[in-house]
């Protein structure tokens, strides 16, 4: 391999972030699943990974740059066997029949291959984990399994009350294809929704679609925690003398009972028609009354200056005036 440096077009001053930045680019560029016409991109694949692998390592980069490792990692001393510390982060140990292997803790290639081919990187899952060149993470002839492709993001917004009451919802997806989407309460909290094998395709098999919901703001319905909100207009006719009045609910109108002598502000409740909760139970609609007068009712105002039974009632007492 050449120096890591030159195969990832850098200086030898360079940062993390512009080591980082420069595989990113090439990565994209000769990953395989994109060049399937081009044999020659593996290889030239596999050496920018080997580079990335050496220079994102500062014990191994700064070995290189002292000179006591060559551009594939193997020591030029043959005192140098342990040079990052045998089964340490960066270190080597020997193979029977000769030859080295290395070892590394992936930090840094998790956070690559998570944006780039998706899944995290090698050894993203915890521990370490042995890597001999290429094929050791990317599945193309290593010991580990192969890379998955990248998992794909969507944000799908919906009605409030489609998400209270769990509306199956359909959604096209990048590649063309549409599917239906059974929503569940962790998904309308926030979680996004997996589609196994939607994502980007890869080595190891497609990625993941990950959907996450949206809830649109509604035109009269409002969300309080589990619960459903709703201003009812009602006449003042159904308030002084109580009725039954149509109230819609997020699955539909239903009968609602309105008792005699309500005011504008009385909350009344119906049960189970909120959103679904995890547990299994439901939150509730509450159905706040609000008196609707006309704006210009002859009648009305003759009986209200004729009527003198309520006149010496302060309904704003308690709020001291």
């Amino acid at each position: 391999m050449a120096d890591p440096y030159t195969t990832l077009g850098l200086s030898r001053g360079a940062d993390e972030a512009a080591i980082k930045k420069a595989y990113r680019k090439l990565a994209k560029e000769l990953h395989p699943d994109r060049n399937q016409d081009n044999p020659g991109a593996a290889a030239r694949f596999s050496e920018v990974t080997s580079a990335y692998d050496l220079l994102s390592d500062k014990d191994k980069r700064a070995q290189y740059d002292r000179g006591e490792i060559d551009e594939n990692g193997n020591p030029k001393s043959p005192f140098g066997y342990g040079g990052g510390g045998g089964a340490g982060a960066g270190g080597f140990r020997g193979r029977p029949g000769g030859g080295f292997e290395f070892e590394t803790s992936g930090g840094d290639f998790g956070d690559i291959f998570e944006g780039l081919f998706g899944g995290g990187g090698p050894g993203a899952a915890g521990g370490r984990q042995q890597r001999g060149g290429f094929g050791g993470f990317s599945g193309f002839g290593g010991r580990g399994r192969p890379q998955k492709g990248a998992d794909a993001a969507y944000r799908l917004a919906i009605d409030l009350d489609e998400a209270a009451a769990l509306k199956p919802q359909r959604i096209t997806l990048g590649n063309g294809k549409t599917v239906d989407l059974k929503l569940t309460p962790d998904a309308i909290a926030g979680s996004p929704l997996r589609l196994a094998g939607q994502g980007e395709a890869g080595p190891g098999g497609a990625g993941d679609a990950l959907v996450t919901i949206e809830i649109r703001p509604h035109r009269f319905y409002r969300r309080d925690g589990d619960d459903v909100r709703i201003d009812l207009p009602v006449r003042l006719d159904e308030a002084v003398g109580g009725a039954r009045v149509k109230v819609p609910t997020v699955e539909g109108a239903v009968m609602l009972s309105v008792p005699a002598g309500a005011s504008s502000g009385k909350v009344l409740r119906l049960k189970g028609r909120g959103f679904h909760k995890r547990d299994g139970t439901r939150g509730d609609q509450l159905v706040t009354l609000m008196i609707d007068l006309p704006a210009d009712d002859a009648a009305l105002k003759a009986f209200v200056e004729g009527w003198k039974g309520d006149a010496e009632r302060n309904p704003r007492a308690n709020l001291g005036v």
